[in-house]
This record gives structure tokens, C-alpha cells and sequence, in this order.
């Protein structure tokens, strides 16, 4: 947490390449502490399997071809958990670790046109599973609403007086639980990140039959 808060008020590349190693140690830090959130995972969710902790990791280097944002490194630490990798189409959990903006989430984060029709459809055909999961005490209690991104109208090729149209205007189906940077320094943070992930499994059930 206090290279990232330092990383944030140096931004640019001659204070990081002094701070390499640092930063290495930090990397290193992350890898392990996604290791034992994966083994973790694969004990309730199989279908995540055991996917490498770098192969999960997305680079702290930003993509700033298209960007009027120039600076060059992203001053939080991301990791998608899911069969595959970071590159996964499939639900995983995602862990975002930033002073003052930590959070945990999971699901489908803006999936490809295909993949969101499918997961539409799965909704329509069964909006009756997908609402008791989304009012689950225990999970609205954690993740509360779907991550709020939708259309301003209702999606082409379904039926504008379904019920649960609503459900269907989503662009992402994803959750999260933001987290004080108490909770990620306290000795309790991997336990809390695993109980969290673990509170998914329904949502990610359903996900899943897109898939399978």
C-alpha cells in the first residue's frame, strides 16, 4: 500500500525504474498472496481450477496509445481469477488492491457481444433462479446491487413486456465489495477475500451455463 501511495504522487517512469526493485518485491508479494487465494478457491470451485498466479496478474503498465491520459503506471494492483487466466471469458473473481479503492468482485466484466446475449438469454429463460440469487440475504448483504452500467433502453430481440426486463439491460453481471484499507492490512484480509469469493458460487453457477 505504500508504493502504490507513493507510486501515485511519482508517476512516471525515471521514479519507477529507481523504485524497480521495490516494485519487484511488491509483485512478488501480490503473486503469493493470490497462490493461497487460489488454492483457496479450488477447494469450493472447481471449475476455476488452479490457474497460475502470473497468468492472473494484469500489468501495471497502462496501454496509453489511445488514452489522453498519459501517465504511464497504474497505481492499484488487479488480478482476474478465473479458468484461463486474466484473459478468461468465464465468471472469476476479480481482486483490486489501491489505497482508499480496494474492492473484491466477480462475475462477467463488459463480455463480448455473443457472450452478454447468451447470459440475456440464460435470464429470460430463468430470471426466477437469477433473482433469488441477486436477493439472497447474505449475498445482497455483501455485493448489493449488479455493477449499475446498463442501456437507456430495453436490449433488441427480447420481449419489451418481460417481467424481468430490467435484468436484461445490464452490460456487465458483475458484483463487487469495497474494502477499508484496514481491512486489506488487517491479518484477517485473505480470509475476508476468500469468504467473499466463496459468497459468489451461485452467482457463478448460473454464469457458467453459458459456457456449458
Amino acid at each position: 500500500m505504500d508504493f502504490l501511495a507513493e507510486l501515485k504522487e511519482n508517476n512516471n517512469r525515471e521514479w519507477f525504474d529507481q523504485h524497480k526493485k521495490e516494485y519487484l518485491a511488491v509483485k512478488s508479494k501480490h503473486e503469493l498472496l493470490l497462490g493461497k487465494v487460489i488454492e483457496e478457491i479450488s477447494h469450493f470451485d472447481p471449475v476455476t481450477g488452479k490457474p497460475e498466479p502470473k497468468d492472473c496478474v494484469f500489468r501495471i503498465y497502462r496501454d496509453i496509445r489511445f488514452s489522453s491520459d498519459k501517465l504511464p503506471y497504474k497505481t492499484h494492483l488487479g488480478a482476474f481469477i478465473a479458468r484461463g487466466g486474466r484473459k478468461s471469458v468465464r465468471p472469476g473473481y476479480y481482486l483490486h488492491i489501491e489505497p482508499g479503492n480496494s474492492m473484491i468482485g466477480g462475475g462477467i466484466y463488459m463480455p463480448q457481444p455473443d457472450v452478454l446475449k447468451k447470459i440475456r438469454n440464460e435470464i429470460y429463460f430463468d430470471s426466477l433462479t437469477f433473482k433469488g440469487i441477486l436477493e439472497d440475504k447474505s449475498f445482497n448483504k455483501i455485493f448489493g446491487t449488479l455493477y449499475k452500467d446498463k442501456l437507456s433502453r430495453n436490449p433488441k430481440d427480447f420481449d419489451a413486456d418481460f417481467t424481468d426486463i430490467d435484468l436484461l439491460r445490464y452490460k456487465s453481471y458483475f458484483v463487487e465489495r469495497y474494502l477499508t484499507d484496514e481491512q486489506v492490512l488487517s491479518d484477517k484480509f485473505l480470509p475476508l477475500v476468500v469468504d467473499s469469493c466463496k459468497a459468489m458460487i451461485p452467482f457463478h453457477l448460473f454464469l457458467n451455463r453459458v459456457f456449458d
